[in-house]
């Protein structure tokens, strides 16, 4: 008899999805949809619920490396590569609506993407989303990732992408893995020293996000631009 036949069927995740809808399943149900089976001593849900702890919740699984992954005792590159492609997606279905939109009319949104791109890293990243002259998405492209404490960002190198890219406007957004979303005094001398940068190629800085888990810090918002 398979594992996963220890759960009843009117408890398994796939029967609880189809009756109730996927917002009513917890964390562990819908990474157990997506997983399907469990491995040796674990069906699917109290895999998902062992690996939701191992990894200090559903943002930390999903940033999980699938080297990570495949660390743990029986998982496996097949479900390693699942889990580590259910975050890609959520940020791709995101990205798709961002050129249809602008920036300013729409800042929830990119903030959302910012936060599936970077909220989930344990080390530094930098971003930016080059936008035409109506603010909206034109491509975006990571500028750079460092260490646990900092990540080297070179304006020049930003203008020359925004230039290739033939962007009218750039928001850069990085994420703390502090776990602190306030700008640093470093922050506030590369936002401005950007700023200038992109002037001179008449390209505006519509924005500096920090991301710190679920949290975002506007620079723009704090009138700090």
């Amino acid at each position: 008899m398979k594992l996963s036949a220890r759960l009843q069927k009117h408890e398994r995740p796939r029967e609880r999805l189809l009756r109730h809808g996927a917002a009513a399943l917890q964390d562990a149900e819908l990474l157990a949809v997506a997983l399907r089976t469990g491995i040796p001593g674990l069906h699917v849900v109290e895999l998902c619920n062992q690996l939701l702890r191992q990894f200090g919740g559903l943002r930390g699984l999903l940033g999980a490396t699938p080297e990570e992954l495949m660390a743990v005792p029986g998982l496996g590159a097949a479900k390693a590569c699942m889990l580590a492609g259910l975050l890609e997606l959520a940020r791709r279905a995101i990205e798709e609506e961002l050129p249809r939109i602008s920036s300013l009319d729409h800042p929830l949104q990119v903030k959302q993407y910012c936060k599936l791109a970077l909220g989930h890293r344990r080390v530094e990243h930098c971003i930016a989303l080059y936008l035409d002259n109506q603010l909206r998405l034109i491509a975006t492209g990571e500028l750079a990732r460092g260490t646990l404490s900092q990540a080297s960002v070179y304006p020049r190198e930003v203008v020359r992408e925004a230039l290739r890219h033939h962007a009218a406007a750039l928001i850069v957004a990085h994420n703390h893995p502090s776990g602190v979303a306030e700008p640093s005094a470093a922050d506030h001398g590369f936002t401005q020293h950007l700023k200038k940068a992109l002037a001179l190629v008449d390209i505006k800085l519509v924005d500096h996000l920090i991301i710190a888990g679920d949290a975002v810090v506007s620079m723009a918002e704090r009138g700090s631009l």
